[in-house]
């Protein structure tokens, strides 16, 4: 049984096996709507990231896992002030409910208040970053779009975020990080249990997601990546 996915606006195609009787599930197949019909797609990550505008506030690269392949996913969040009673909450591409724990757990373990803005976040391109690994990534794109401070060009994020602020390991890190190396990324920040990474990329490792939002204001250092 296959599964045949993406979003009528964009031209990125996703085809999974939802069923196999003789062998894996883990497998996707990426592909691409042009004139010539369906194309197989060589480079996903740089597809997706082709048009990402670097020195803009409220945008982060995630580092997903779709089936066996690794994906970067470009993040954004924009938060505005709001006139309404309730202010909005618009997600496109991100699972709702995490979105929402993660704004609760920024206003409640970590001082940073949208109760009373709106707040717009979605992963860019069609795909889907619903996967627990994006947490950190959409609390630096909500936190970066509060302060209107920019990440670096060259960081990536990943990791799960628990109610209590917490920030928990997840799977295929080094995956993860050999990917976004791949595509010239030196620097990631990652949860204080994250394995030693692969050469060419340095990491940061954060336990709480309060050390995490003081390494976005004051800017991540490379003296500290390690």
């Amino acid at each position: 049984m296959l599964a045949f996915e993406g979003d009528r606006h964009h031209g990125l195609r996703l085809l999974r096996a939802v069923k196999h009787r003789f062998g894996p599930t883990a497998e996707l197949g990426v592909l691409e709507m042009g004139s010539a019909g369906l194309l197989p797609v060589a480079d996903p990550s740089g597809l997706l990231l082709a048009d990402r505008r670097p020195g803009v506030s409220g945008s982060v690269v995630v580092p997903c896992i779709e089936g066996r392949r690794p994906l970067l996913v470009e993040v954004q969040a924009l938060v505005s002030a709001s006139t309404l009673p309730a202010p909005r909450r618009s997600v496109q591409g991100l699972e709702g409910g995490r979105v929402a724990m993660i704004l609760a757990v920024l206003t409640q373990r970590a001082g940073v208040g949208v109760a009373s803005s709106d707040v717009y976040a979605l992963a860019v391109g069609g795909v889907r970053a619903t996967e627990p690994a994006a947490d950190l990534g959409i609390a630096f794109a909500v936190v970066s779009s509060v302060l209107d401070v920019p990440l670096p060009d060259d960081l990536v994020v990943i990791g799960e975020l628990g109610l209590t602020g917490e920030l928990r390991q997840v799977a295929s890190v080094d995956q993860r990080l050999r990917e976004a190396q791949r595509l010239g990324f030196t620097r990631a920040i990652v949860p204080s249990s994250s394995p030693t990474p692969p050469p060419g990329i340095s990491i940061e490792r954060v336990g709480t997601l309060v050390e995490a939002v003081r390494i976005l204001r004051a800017g991540p250092s490379p003296a500290t990546l390690a």
